[in-house]
């Protein structure tokens, strides 16, 4: 497919940027103290943004905004095989990389990436050109259409939780029941899909003392304070201080080695507290521009694939904040998902961004 005769849409690519940038700048303030503590310099966390994950984002926003996106439909098998490789990647001794008790990395010298990252966007592909192969009957089949599916999520989520990363797990899963969703699937399996879900968590939860920590802190945040429950505590207390307006950007003090992971999965925690309520509702209003915006896409998206393409990466983004801001709040418990085109994480900006290009050059070829 040629490159359709309308612009991109503009407003997707300002309130994308504006993400971007804002990102930046609170990253350079919350991750300050830390790099100065460990690497001698306050701007090495923003600066490894900049070099790792913005440029090649950069690249790969504009790879993908050039390239015709039935291309992706043309390997979508290949790309399932591609995410199965990744995930298998990270429990090859010599390879994977172990951080925080999960093998979710892969190190090779000095190089490192997060593979399930990678895979939020070549499952989609694999997802989006299965779905548009299915007719409605066979979608609405339990036999045909939803046990396939099922079958194939439950390989990458059964690889997820081997890791373990289950808050990735949990994004995979809402934003392929959504696409399938989109594409007709009948709102009775999606629901019993969901119930066995949660069960799944439940028992997890169950046998893993870990989990069970964190669910349990989750639910009493005030039990061990300076133990299990201090991470949550520490961003209540962040974004609690900062009031209606804030203290002031670059004047959080929970940054200063009391918030734990305060560049990357706690950073909404100072920009609560240094920006306050208003200012933080209206980030999140950004945020919520950003999906509004992308789900018009998908509305006026010229074939099938590339609307569940879209539906598929918008669910992923938004999934991944309200996980994010959630935990940070005391909504839903603490997994250690990052804050999307915000927090620190070079793999996870640089496939975001490519995620984003490939929905600005589905916006180009948009229906009237």
């Amino acid at each position: 497919m040629e490159r359709g005769e309308n612009k991109v849409d503009r407003g997707f690519l300002l309130l994308l940027g504006g993400l971007v940038l804002f990102g930046l700048i609170m990253l350079t303030s919350a991750s300050f103290p830390l790099g100065l503590s460990r690497f001698g310099n306050g701007y090495y966390y923003v600066i490894h943004q900049l070099i790792f994950g913005l440029l090649p984002g950069l690249v790969g926003f504009a790879v993908a905004y050039k390239v015709p996106f039935t291309v992706y439909k043309k390997y979508a098998t290949v790309m399932l095989f591609i995410s199965l490789a990744l995930l298998l990647l990270v429990f090859i001794p010599g390879i994977g990389a172990e951080f925080g008790g999960s093998h979710s990395w892969i190190m090779i010298g000095s190089f490192s990436m997060q593979p399930s990252e990678i895979v939020k966007l070549t499952f989609m592909f694999y997802l989006a050109g299965w779905l548009e192969k299915r007719s409605e009957h066979e979608l609405k089949d339990f036999s045909q259409g939803v046990l396939p599916f099922l079958c194939v999520l439950g390989v990458v989520a059964a690889l997820l939780i081997a890791e373990p990363d289950t808050g990735t797990m949990v994004i995979i899963v809402a934003m392929a029941l959504a696409t399938y969703f989109s594409a007709g699937a009948p709102l009775k399996y999606l629901l019993g899909v969901g119930a066995a879900g949660m069960a799944g968590l439940a028992l997890l939860i169950k046998l893993t003392p870990y989990r069970a920590a964190r669910f349990t802190t989750f639910l009493h945040p005030e039990l061990d304070p300076q133990g299990v429950g201090y991470h949550i505590n520490q961003a209540l207390l962040a974004i609690g201080s900062g009031g209606i307006f804030g203290r002031g950007y670059g004047h959080s003090l929970q940054k200063f080695q009391y918030l734990p992971e305060v560049a990357g999965d706690s950073i909404f925690a100072v920009i609560g507290e240094e920006l306050g309520f208003i200012f933080t509702f209206a980030f999140l209003a950004l945020y919520f521009a950003l999906l509004a915006r992308g789900l018009r896409i998908a509305e006026r998206a010229p074939d099938a694939f590339s609307r569940y393409l879209v539906v598929g990466i918008m669910t992923w983004l938004g999934v991944q904040a309200i996980v994010n801001i959630g935990a940070m709040v005391g909504l839903l418990p603490i997994t250690g998902v990052p804050l999307p085109l915000i927090s620190y994480g070079g793999t996870a900006l640089a496939v975001s961004l490519t995620a984003m290009g490939i929905v600005a050059n589905i916006s180009t070829h948009a229906k009237h």
